[in-house]
């Protein structure tokens, strides 16, 4: 018997499991993938919002305000690289004026520190590469960029260090009530197993409803919103020094332009709600429609230096606001729901709050008196002074062989990303977390080695090494009279 099963191993899922596992609680999270991050989170666009776009009072202004300022402290602990470049909501006509207007005074509401209206003159001189037609916008310093699957990642693997029990290929098929008798609780039934916990928490993006309507007869509804992206070369990346997004619609925040954390540039994205909940395809028709979008934003964007397109789902919720408690009429069991933008930037705080969900139901916590917030840190070898790159090399000498010449990721990176818990076990899973296959030629160079690398490391035959999901195999078998892999 659990104390707690956290269903849903994305942002929300792993910074839940990690604040938890700071209580002496014996902990499962499940996840029906076979890695962490690969949902909705893995197709983030990683901005950690200011705050001010979210109606005050509701759920995602709160927990956004008290979530943006919790990034530099739960980074530097977990190793990932964080940037407050802040942001920019640009507007080119007179309607936009009177909605940048309403976004400061929500963002003052919501408490948002350092807020600015800019003219266009002012907002021009910051980014040159805006479109002439920019005349306002709202200044947001304390806005950031991030991976989301490398912080999703980090949490996940610091909270195997401290005692989670991470559970890949475990997907939920149905959940029971444990009533009466010496236990109470739910058992969660997967295809391998059945788990039973005393409580549980529901982190499981698109599907949420589909997980809470299995126990509670309140139910919810949650749509799948598909959003597609360009990502383009680095050569790209100092485009903009900010994030900058057109005034919102409807449908949410609108075609945006960001530099990534790691120098790429990002443009996207479009919002289209689907029935779907696993369509991730991109197509022509909407990617162009995001072309034409940000063409308002800036005509300049040299889309010559694609390298990728992709796309991703946003759970997004009727009541357009994040569902964050207990299931009416299920007791211990606990919705986090309709986690789409600024999910990611809230996520922190809601782990702390969903903490204190879980301490009020249980009559109190006990804090674990060797719990370590510290993730071991990631050696990232072409950051490193040449003395500490010779002396590495020395004491491993697989530092010393370059896998992926685009990032320049090395073997022994590579192998520390399978090797730590909640290590890669498939080719994108090593790519999310060390970057080979990120750049320009997108693994054209890189990927059969990074499979070899695999093999080796877990003990498998190359054929059984995927791409991403548990049928993406890449290998179908060797040719006529060829060479044994790896040699």
């Amino acid at each position: 018997m659990y104390d707690a099963a956290i269903i849903g191993a994305g942002i929300i899922g792993t910074i839940i499991a990690r604040e938890l596992s700071g209580y002496r609680l014996k902990i499962a999270l499940i996840e029906k993938y076979n890695d962490v991050s690969n949902g909705t989170t893995k197709a983030n666009s990683g901005i950690i919002h200011a705050g001010y776009d979210a109606e005050p009072g509701s759920n995602k202004a709160k927990f956004n305000a008290l979530g943006n300022p919790m990034f530099d402290g739960i980074c530097r602990e977990l190793d990932v690289p964080f940037k407050r470049i802040g942001s920019l909501v640009v507007g080119f006509d007179k309607k936009d004026f009177d909605t940048i207007d309403k976004l400061f005074a929500r963002g003052i509401a919501n408490g948002i520190p350092e807020l600015k209206i800019l003219g266009g003159r002012e907002v021009k001189a910051m980014e040159p590469n805006l479109s002439d037609e920019a005349v306002v916008a709202l200044w947001a310093p304390t806005a950031g960029i991030i991976d989301p699957w490398d912080i999703a990642i980090a949490a996940a693997e610091n909270a195997a260090e401290n005692g989670v029990e991470l559970l890949l290929d475990s997907e939920v098929t149905g959940i029971e009530r444990l009533d009466g008798g010496r236990e109470t609780g739910y058992r969660i039934i997967t295809p391998g197993k059945k788990i039973e916990a005393k409580y549980a928490i529901n982190c499981t993006g698109v599907y949420a409803d589909e997980i809470n309507n299995m126990v509670s007869s309140a139910r919810f509804e949650i749509t799948p919103r598909r959003g597609q992206y360009f990502v383009l070369d680095k050569s790209a990346g100092g485009f903009f020094g900010r994030t900058v997004f057109q005034c919102p619609t409807e449908l949410g925040k609108g075609v945006l332009v960001t530099p990534s954390v790691h120098g790429n540039l990002l443009v996207g994205p479009d919002a289209q709600n689907l029935d779907d909940k696993e369509n991730v395809e991109t197509t022509a028709e909407r990617l162009l429609f995001v072309r034409e979008s940000v063409a308002k934003t800036s005509a300049k964007i040299p889309f010559n230096s694609i390298i990728r397109s992709f796309a991703g789902l946003r759970a997004s919720p009727k009541n357009k606001d994040f569902i964050i408690g207990e299931a009416e009429g299920a007791k211990g069991f606990i919705n986090v729901a309709g986690i789409e933008s600024p999910g990611l930037s809230a996520a922190p705080a809601i782990a702390r709050h969903v903490a204190e969900l879980v301490k009020g139901l249980a009559g109190g916590l006990e804090e674990k008196a060797g719990f370590n917030p510290r993730r071991r840190k990631i050696v990232r070898f072409m950051e490193l002074g040449d003395d500490e790159k010779t002396a590495l090399i020395k004491k491993d000498s697989s530092y010393g062989r370059i896998i992926c010449r685009c990032e320049n990721v090395t073997e022994g990176e590579i192998v520390d990303a399978i090797r730590r818990k909640a290590g890669a076990t498939t080719v994108n899973g090593v790519k999310r977390r060390v970057r080979p296959g990120m750049g320009r030629c997108q693994g054209g160079f890189c990927e059969a080695r990074v499979m070899e690398i695999l093999a080796r490391e877990l003990g498998r035959d190359m054929l059984e090494i995927v791409k991403e999901g548990r049928r993406s195999y890449i290998l179908t078998g060797r040719t006529k009279g060829g060479r044994e892999f790896g040699n």
